[in-house]
């Protein structure tokens, strides 16, 4: 039971981190779609190279494609 309420806490967090990537992903020009927004969901967890991969693809500039996922991964507190 502990696993499951620590899913069901832990999956919020992971939510929040998808507009903090997405926002930077706009602020640098580039509309967000739906590549984007599975983009940030793969920098969510934690697969920092294809979320990079992913965003430069939908044509979001290198650095801000590692810059918003790596806010997706690891969100300002």
């Amino acid at each position: 039971m502990a696993l499951a309420l620590g899913t069901i806490f832990a999956a919020p967090a992971a939510h929040a981190d998808i507009p903090a990537c997405t926002n930077l992903v706009q602020g640098a020009g580039v509309e967000v779609s739906g590549a984007v927004t599975t983009a940030c969901t793969q920098g969510v967890h934690n697969d920092l190279q294809g979320c990079v991969n992913g965003l430069t693809a939908a044509g979001v500039p290198g650095g801000a494609a590692n810059g918003a996922c790596r806010l997706a991964a690891n969100p300002p507190r």
